[in-house]
């Protein structure tokens, strides 16, 4: 199987940066991606943070879009819950006007930030707010020009924007499959092997359309020495929180997770992930993503390096389209 690597960044702002210099240095990772023959390059969305700039993903594919020239772009993802999905089609079908055959359309489940962010986005939205479900529902009618409604998200492209469902459970894998859309398993989040395989198995079983895939997104860091690699990744360990609710966010590190439920007013219980992150030197991380695309059938790799240093990330991301050259497929 031909192995597709593809980058996702979440425009991390390095100490001592300003968030302008952040995003440019997103650009320019766009830029060498796109030189080094990544396949599609994603861009995240997280809401009143100090430390992550990526705050409008939409925004910011256009501006990518405009700086580079074949590499396919696409958002990790637009966090739906808070938006009407109408608007998003919108400006998804304009963005695939604006670069045709290179834009797709990736949302989470997740707020992307804490519960005053959350407040700030839904404040004019009539309570209850209708379910992610219902919304996500209805973004794939109206992304695949099949809404029941007379309205259409106008301007329609030639070319539809390919969706994608970004989570770490097997609920979520089976929910992509029923829809019809491609599915982008958060092996960062959540790095059991016994649940890939489980959400391996069940978009399988419910897939209705041939063409959406499975995708892996892991963490990678690759170096001159494993231990080298190693130290960039000083956690193993991701935090979710169970809400009374019935609702799960997934938080990052235990501090992540402890100023999260000060803005909360129900109960609510942390579960500790094993984060799913590779590194090594270019041969070892090869041969684990060779396993893993062999083992569970998959094609394309969504890349995560949280390295904070600009140069060292792009040395990685060097090393990294080196290890599986021969199986790299340009865009």
């Amino acid at each position: 199987m031909t192995i597709r690597l593809s980058i996702l960044d979440q425009s991390i702002i390095n100490p001592g940066e300003h968030p302008s210099e952040t995003l440019q240095n997103t650009v320019e990772l766009a830029q060498l991606a796109e030189q080094l023959g990544y396949y599609r390059f994603w861009v995240a969305e997280h809401h009143n943070s100090d430390e992550i700039a990526g705050a409008a993903p939409e925004v910011l594919l256009g501006y990518i879009a405009a700086k580079t020239n074949t590499i396919k772009l696409a958002s990790g993802g637009i966090m739906l819950q808070h938006y009407s999905p109408y608007k998003v089609a919108e400006q998804f079908h304009v963005l695939a006007n604006l670069a045709p055959d290179r834009i797709s359309l990736g949302v989470g489940k997740a707020p992307g930030g804490f519960q005053p962010a959350t407040d700030a986005l839904q404040k004019d939205f009539a309570k209850p707010v209708r379910t992610f479900d219902a919304k996500l529902a209805e973004l794939v009618e109206l992304i695949s020009h099949k809404s029941p409604t007379a309205i259409a998200a106008k301007p329609l492209p030639a070319t539809n924007p390919e969706i994608f469902l970004l989570g770490g459970s097997t609920a979520s894998a089976k929910q992509a499959a029923e829809l019809g859309i491609s599915f982008v398993f958060a092996y960062f989040i959540n790095g059991e092997e016994s649940v890939l395989k489980e959400a391996r198995e069940t978009f399988d079983e419910y897939q209705i359309n041939p063409k959406a895939s499975f995708q892996l997104a892991p963490i990678v860091v690759v170096a001159e020495t494993k231990i080298a690699a190693d130290r960039h990744i000083p956690e193993r360990e991701s935090i979710k929180v169970e809400l009374a609710d019935g609702r799960r966010v997934n938080v990052g590190s235990r501090e992540q997770a402890e100023a999260y439920v000060k803005d909360i007013d129900q109960t609510y219980q942390f579960i500790t992930q094993r984060i799913g992150a590779i590194t090594g030197t270019k041969q070892e991380v090869g041969t684990e993503i060779k396993r893993l695309s062999a083992e569970y059938n998959i094609q394309d790799f969504v890349i995560l390096t949280p390295i904070k240093s600009t140069e060292i990330k792009r040395y990685s991301y060097q090393l990294l389209s080196e290890s599986i050259k021969e199986e790299v497929v340009h865009g």
